[in-house]
């Protein structure tokens, strides 16, 4: 876009009048994909869901498990969706579906979980491994006595002084166990330490702990489970316990114990667990799984797909074109010129400098005559065959539909909105390369020199 913007900067064409006609090109686009250049797509339904994810993985590694994949993209986003009073919905991938890699097994026996795993064990031997629908209480305080955080000096002047240290930190301990038994948990996680004393309290009352969980895990099991983080125990209230779960088991897995707390009601948090032989599987397994899960949440926000092999580039620029003739002023031409940038076809020596364009690179990726096929395109398009591109392994013009090869909507918007922006901001940003070549007096009269 740039290289095309180049011929009217040396016309004397003010760099404003070009941004101007990018965006109104930019907005005109946005408004043909939305309208007449995509379709709808139903989130609940399965078949179409997974034939839009697997165009995404078909090349990749994990490309030979495109069912599974799938299916477990679509369970993990459908697991964190969420949706406020305004009906916005949010979907944050990253934050509450955790992808947690144990080499071992099968790549076949990884699975989407219906709550949280964690890397932990119980502190003491003698607690439970197995509670069937816990009461949960999460915690992001110490049980223990709180240290000095730097030197601390006591003076003791009797001999039962340092006896009766000892007993007030046992009596500080016994607090914060008896504030957390008063509401009768099963479990009891904490970010913190647990000191041997309320270990062994919380043993005597039959309570399972867990200590020293990550933030991040912590936050992802209140919201499986339904349980608030208390910073203090002695502000906890029944609404505190989380109930949601109905299992809490603990297994181990090689030479490490993972605690499972699944079996949740709407958790909107989950653990996507990996299996297969070996780290470097495991690693390329996730990034893999890390573009599935993309797709499938641009699609659960905005529903809607575009054909790929570079027909919807064909068929915006074809729109653009139709577009232009109406126009009237400088503007149409950057405006047609953006237009042929994106078939990248064009009778001007500039416009054929813009290389980066799908139809054209997938043509000249598969070796085949780059002008015969994309000026056979050219054609099927003016027929009003839209769905019509490039096939990527043959290079040969093909349905799109009948290949099943679809982006998300979202995803080309925004491809096209940061081009345009990206041509804005480095107009807006360096002027001088116009400001050479247009009258000074433009510039308040002063020279401006790169």
């Amino acid at each position: 876009m740039l290289a095309v913007a180049e011929q009217y900067l040396e016309q004397n064409m003010h760099p404003l009048v070009i941004i101007q006609a990018y965006r109104q090109a930019l907005d005109h686009a946005l408004e043909a994909l939305k309208d007449s250049l995509s379709i709808p797509v139903d989130i609940n339904n399965d078949k179409q869901m997974i034939e839009v994810v697997k165009s995404c993985i078909g090349t990749k590694f994990l490309g030979q498990y495109g069912d599974l994949a799938c299916h477990m993209a679509l369970q993990a986003v459908r697991t964190v969706a969420t949706q406020d009073e305004g009906g916005r919905r949010e979907i944050d991938v990253k934050k509450w579906a955790r992808i947690e890699k144990i080499p071992g097994g099968r790549i076949e026996d990884s699975v989407v979980l219906d709550g949280i795993m964690i890397n932990k064990d119980v502190t003491h031997p003698k607690m439970k491994r197995r509670v069937e629908a816990p009461r949960i209480i999460l915690l992001d305080c110490p049980l223990e006595y709180k240290k000095g955080e730097s030197q601390t000096s006591v003076e003791m002047s009797a001999d039962t002084d340092f006896t009766r240290l000892l007993q007030i930190e046992e009596e500080h301990i016994k607090d914060l166990c008896t504030d957390l038994l008063a509401l009768r948990p099963d479990v009891v996680i904490t970010e913190k330490g647990v000191s041997d004393l309320a270990q062994h309290y919380l043993v005597k009352a039959g309570v399972t702990c867990l200590r020293r969980v990550k933030k991040s895990d912590n936050n992802r099991l209140a919201r499986a489970t339904g349980a608030t983080i208390a910073n203090r125990t002695e502000e906890l209230k029944e609404s505190d316990v989380g109930t949601g779960a109905k299992l809490f088991e603990v297994k181990k897995i090689g030479d490490e114990y993972f605690t499972y707390i699944t079996e949740c009601q709407d958790p909107k948090a989950c653990t996507v667990l990996l299996r297969g032989p070996s780290k470097d599987i495991l690693n390329e397994v996730e990034r893999n799984l890390h573009d599935a899960l993309g797709v499938a949440r641009n699609l659960a926000l905005e529903p809607r797909l575009v054909p790929g092999g570079g027909a919807v580039d064909m068929a915006v620029s074809q729109v653009l074109q139709e577009k232009a003739k109406t126009m009237s002023g400088v503007k149409q031409w950057p405006y047609s010129a953006l237009a042929q940038a994106w078939r990248c076809v064009g009778v001007r020596n500039v416009v054929r400098k813009v290389r980066k364009v799908i139809p054209r690179t997938l043509a000249q990726n598969c070796g085949a005559n780059i002008i015969r096929v994309l000026t056979a395109l050219r054609s099927q398009h003016a027929k009003g065959n839209t769905n019509w591109g490039v096939n990527g392994e043959t290079g040969e013009l093909c349905d799109m539909a009948e290949l099943k090869i679809w982006e998300p909507l979202a995803v080309k918007a925004q491809v096209y909105k940061t081009a345009v922006e990206d041509v804005a901001n480095d107009q807006a940003l360096f002027p001088h390369r116009a400001a050479a070549l247009l009258d000074p007096q433009l510039y308040c009269g002063h020279y401006i020199v790169a």
